[in-house]
């Protein structure tokens, strides 16, 4: 028996000494998110914004780094122009993405209202240090929305790369030491310059500008292409690019991401009053486009489809997204699968007085007037089924979620795992409605009286 507990006491202690060993030489990542313009400055200028996921760095506050903890998914860094005076800031992975804490959280479907009340709730529980209330309590402007929520404005893509322990640890201890004051500049102290910066930081001189192919600046396309050919390079590092999708909703979907030749090439607004005053000029642009291979580069070329709560995974197939679509315009309150506009137009008109708020576990919800009353519609994985809202509006939720997944078209929009997960909880509203209907409850009733709202009846 003592020679037993000897043997128990070794096998623990080099059961400890193999653990430590594997946490310390652990592999973490570095991933460069290029992620696409939308609104306004995708209107004048197309290269979108650049900033760095790395998986083993986590924050202590928003700007001060520290390694991760067990189960930590680390930080998004990058530089952002007027917050807070700040030339970085560090923000959680799932808070960068969705304005939200717990992937639990995430909500399915989005509109501009809720994406604020999101950003705005999590800008005062996490952020009022860097960017505080104004003085009458009241949300600040500026553009410190961009810090969390990137996901309900546009779609990303993510170019990652194997680092290390010792390069983490290297990297805080650098970045904490120096002066974090913004000195931003469009084009030679942007976004592009401090992911470059960041990547080159851990692989130096993997990263560069393009002198032809955008004119001197740095953009994240250019990075992004830096980092493949570094990683054909250096096969012995991991290396794996995917997409993460913009959250389906009513908000403004993103636009393609180019270069600053590409996109002067591929903006009517620019090259055609460019090419009437100087042919020349416009020919040269054309040749330097395809000299230089700028707009080669298709961020979405076989990227996997990142989920927060699974692996990476395939994007949905041609084949399997067509059977998808055939059988919700059966299941669908409105067959007509491919009438878009009814179907956008039934969706304002159920948003328009639709106002965003928590349920008792702080999940988002939808607070929808249906005649005389105010219902809660879930708007989360864990909360949309079991919210006490009519069946027939948490169905169009879901309907809408579903053709946001399984439209055509570049970039991919969801893995079979996505919209498996929705399609179950589709049959699980549809089956609460179909036994609500056939017990005759008060529910049923007021599912009833609100099939006119979810189907685009004439309800107020």
């Amino acid at each position: 028996m003592p020679c037993l507990g000897k043997l128990r006491r070794a096998l623990c202690t080099l059961t400890l000494l193999v653990s430590t060993c594997a946490a310390l030489a652990r592999a973490s990542s570095a991933t460069l998110l290029l992620e696409e313009p939308y609104g306004k400055l995708g209107f004048f200028t197309a290269t979108g914004h650049a900033a760095v996921y790395l998986s083993g760095v986590c924050g202590e506050t928003p700007l001060l780094l520290r390694p991760c903890a067990a189960g930590e998914p680390g930080v998004v860094i990058s530089r952002y122009d007027g917050v807070g005076g700040y030339d970085w800031i560090a923000i959680p992975l799932i808070p960068y993405l969705y304005a939200v804490d717990q992937t639990d959280d995430i909500p399915l479907f989005v509109d501009p209202k809720m994406a604020s009340f999101l950003r705005d709730h999590y800008r005062r529980k996490h952020l009022e240090t860097v960017v505080p209330d104004r003085a009458d309590g009241s949300t600040p402007g500026g553009n410190w929305y961009e810090l969390v929520g990137s996901a309900y404005d546009r779609t990303a893509y993510g170019f990652e790369i194997e680092t290390t322990t010792a390069q983490d640890l290297a990297f805080i201890a650098a970045y904490n030491a120096r002066s974090n004051v913004s000195h931003f500049h469009t084009t030679y102290r942007n976004c592009a310059d401090f992911a470059k910066d960041v990547i080159n930081f851990y692989y130096p001189k993997a990263l560069h500008r393009s002198v032809v192919a955008d004119v001197g600046i740095a953009t994240p396309k250019q990075m992004a292409k830096m980092l493949i050919k570094f990683s054909a390079r250096h096969p012995e590092l991991r290396f794996s690019r995917y997409v993460i999708p913009q959250v389906p909703g009513s908000m403004p979907r993103s636009a393609p991401v180019h270069g600053v030749v590409e996109s002067f090439l591929k903006s009517k607004k620019y090259i055609v009053p460019s090419a009437v005053v100087s042919p020349i000029f416009a020919g040269c642009v054309a040749a330097v486009y395809v000299g230089t291979g700028a707009g080669r580069l298709d961020p979405a070329r076989q990227a996997l489809v990142y989920n927060a709560e699974r692996d990476l995974e395939p994007p949905l197939g041609p084949e399997d997204r067509r059977s998808y679509r055939l059988e919700l315009s059966h299941l669908s309150a409105d067959p007509t699968l491919e009438n878009s506009a009814a179907h956008a137009a039934r969706w304002r008109r159920l948003l328009r007085n639709a106002s965003p708020d928590l349920d008792a576990q702080g999940r988002p919800v939808l607070r929808i007037p249906v005649g005389e009353q105010i219902v809660r519609v879930g708007l989360s994985e864990s909360n949309i089924v079991g919210s006490d809202a009519p069946e027939p509006l948490t169905q169009q939720l879901l309907e809408a979620r579903l053709r946001s997944e399984l439209r055509r078209g570049n970039p991919p929009k969801a893995s079979e795992s996505d919209v498996t997960r929705d399609w179950n909880l589709l049959q699980k509203v549809m089956n609460r409605l179909d036994a609500e209907m056939a017990s005759g409850s008060h529910r049923a009733q007021q599912a009833s009286s609100s099939m006119g709202l979810a189907h685009g009846g004439n309800q107020p």
